[in-house]
């Protein structure tokens, strides 16, 4: 991947950090003494304050796991040894000891650094980190295969999984399997109490009360040891010997351990930021057979005082001041209010006239702005933490019971929760409205969160809704009708970042006709059907094509399903060069829906579809990104001109 170069003044901020300056690779931090390890963990610190302060990104979550980072980095020989990381909020540490310090000034820009670990940017990215709950299951699938392989040496490797990670079902999966799957996978669980928002849920509490005395550590340490001296601690030992340590171990802290009790050793709980003691535990630890599993204890935002204090607000803070910690552009300011916004309070002001309403959110409750509700109303929204499939099953049973839930999930995060829209909601015609936030093309965090895929893979499904509102006022609109009839799953998408219209609160909302579009403008030469956000672009271009005498019938669908049949018939029987636009999958989506249907009724119009390629989009400023896609202004209005004049001949 080709980068940018990077802000001078980032290079030049490199002569602030001579020990982090020296090290271009992990190699090179091996080659220090262990007495180095904090003040490397300090520059490290330093230097994420100034960088991000400038060039925004993900904050706490990287700032609270330096001294893990520079500890695995320190005691495993990576590349050879493999550290796959949970949800990559976490990795900016591991990036700066990787050979991409002097990059970093590009993180999340267009053609920069990816925000993620990527493979395709680092032999050290070992697996895609981006979604939550996957690094269990993948580790252990490396470590397996590194054991049929017959490497020698040894390769560790390690699965870091954090910021509640561990309350996904897909982790427990990866547990359930490595408990019972000759392997030496070493979990450790970066406990910051966090995900977003703080953490909820039974797990999260038990967590929070596990306690391992030093003295009982130090005395499994010197028992294992002599053990193994004494060369009786094998294969066939092993499991007895577990079981044994694991009943100790509940005697003396008077709790069974849910990790030992599938049989996986249980190290800790450890201070995460006690740099020495995390290099001697790795060190002593390192080499055991079998899963293991180390608890460190971590705070989100470590060593910046504002972040330590409110973590959720900086999670991702945005541009912020170094030195006193204000934060830059914080959305305060007047204008047009965020999509995400508007669905809260109109929700909430839902929620206060329908006694049925419930909220649901999956660790989301700020980003998705359902904490709105939650504070007005906390007993009827519930935050179930990292657990997508869940929330929609879930809300299947409220809806069962009479219930009107709202699930606010990020449409890349509801990717996770397929078969449960289909099967604990769709099939049984469940009321369930499901809000899919950050639909389309997102921006910075790129190809692991674009949500353009939900439109495709929820089409084909029986008797759902699929809306997207072009303006504010239709999306409080949009809410009102999903709750103003027994219309089963209603599905409404909307993007990232702000809207258009400072005055939405003015306008009441009002029931619309299911699978009904609205015509925009009439015309004869090109018609235009457009779905949710992407028809403002289409408006404009629309006015730049009639100030060159080119006629543009402009329709604003709302509905991806059912479809409005009558506009559909209209623009058929004209006859016209027919444009689609989506902020989705080319493949799938609105174009191929319309195509689709004019096959069927026997209309041979010229269809131009235009929405995202057939392949993943990386991270950069959506206007960039939908430049590279083909889908702004400028390719709309040359894909109109382009039309009228075969419409011409």
């Amino acid at each position: 991947m080709e980068m940018e170069r990077p802000d001078t003044t980032i290079q030049e901020a490199d002569n602030k950090y001579p020990l982090l300056q020296s090290i271009d690779s992990p190699a090179d931090l091996r080659r220090l003494p262990q007495s180095a390890l904090p003040e490397v963990c300090s520059e490290i610190r330093e230097f994420l304050i100034n960088s991000l302060s400038k060039n925004p990104g993900h904050f706490a979550s990287s700032m609270g796991a330096v001294e893990l980072t520079v500890a695995l980095h320190y005691v495993f020989n990576t590349p050879y040894d493999r550290i796959v990381w949970d949800v990559g909020h976490q990795a900016y540490g591991h990036k700066l000891l990787t050979g991409r310090r002097e990059l970093f000034a590009t993180n999340r820009k267009f053609g920069g650094l990816s925000g993620f670990p990527n493979p395709e940017e680092s032999e050290y990215d070992t697996f895609t980190a981006g979604h939550a709950s996957n690094s269990i299951s993948a580790a252990l699938g490396m470590t397996v295969a590194s054991k049929l392989q017959g490497e020698s040496p040894r390769r560790n490797v390690v699965a870091v999984i954090g910021d509640a990670s561990i309350s996904g079902g897909l982790a427990f999966e990866g547990l359930n399997n490595a408990a019972i799957t000759p392997n030496n996978l070493l979990i450790i669980l970066n406990d910051n109490d966090m995900s977003i928002d703080r953490n909820v849920g039974a797990l999260n509490s038990y967590l929070t009360h596990i306690n391992t005395t030093k003295a009982y550590n130090t005395f499994r340490y010197r028992i294992y040891k002599l053990l193994k001296n004494m060369h009786l601690v094998g294969e066939r030992s092993k499991g007895s010997i577990l079981r044994f340590n694991n009943s100790i171990k509940s005697l003396l802290g008077k709790q069974q351990n849910i990790f030992e009790g599938l049989n996986i050793r249980y190290f800790g709980p450890f201070d995460g930021h006690d740099i020495d003691r995390v290099v001697r535990v790795l060190n002593d630890i390192k080499e055991m057979d079998g899963p293991r599993i180390l608890h460190l204890r971590t705070v989100k935002g470590k060593g910046y005082r504002p972040a330590e204090k409110d973590p959720a607000k900086w999670h991702a803070p945005g541009l912020f001041d170094a030195v006193s910690g204000t934060r830059i552009g914080d959305g305060s300011a007047s204008g047009p209010s965020k999509w995400q916004d508007v669905f809260g309070e109109t929700l909430l002001e839902l929620a206060r006239n329908d006694k049925r309403i419930v909220g649901i959110t999956a660790a989301m409750s700020s980003g998705t702005s359902m904490n709105i509700m939650q504070e007005a109303m906390p007993e009827r929204v519930f935050d179930v933490g990292i657990s997508e499939g869940h929330a929609i099953t879930f809300a299947g049973g409220l809806a069962k019971e009479g219930m009107r839930p709202f699930a606010a999930i990020y449409s890349s995060f509801t990717q996770r929760a397929y078969d449960q829209i289909i099967h604990d909601v769709a099939i049984q015609h469940l009321p369930v409205t499901l809000c899919l936030d950050r639909a389309g093309i997102v921006g910075e965090d790129g190809v692991t969160h674009h949500g353009v895929f939900d439109m495709c893979y929820l089409r084909p499904i029986p008797g759902i809704i699929i809306s997207s509102p072009m303006d504010e006022s239709t999306l409080r609109s949009l809410m009102l009708t999903s709750v103003s009839g027994n219309y089963g799953p209603f599905v409404i998408r909307y993007p990232r970042g702000k809207g258009n219209d400072a005055m939405w609160r003015e306008k009441t909302p009002e029931v619309i006709p299911v699978g009904k579009g609205h015509k925009l403008r009439d015309g004869k030469d090109v018609a235009v059907l457009s779905i949710g956000p992407t028809g403002r672009w289409a408006v404009a271009a629309a006015d730049r094509a009639a100030a060159e005498g080119i006629s543009v019938a402009h329709y604003d669908m709302i509905f991806l399903k059912p479809i409005d049949e009558e506009i559909l018939r209209e623009v058929g029987e004209r006859g016209v060069p027919v444009i689609t636009i989506e902020d989705g999958m080319r493949d799938g989506g609105l174009g191929s829906a319309v195509a689709e249907w004019m096959a069927d009724h026997d209309y041979h119009p010229e269809i131009i579809r235009i929405g995202v390629p057939d392949r993943f989009v990386a991270h950069g400023k959506v206007p960039e990104l939908m430049r590279e896609c083909g889908m702004d202004e400028d390719a709309i209005f040359s894909a109109i001109k382009k039309a009228a004049r075969k419409s011409a001949v």
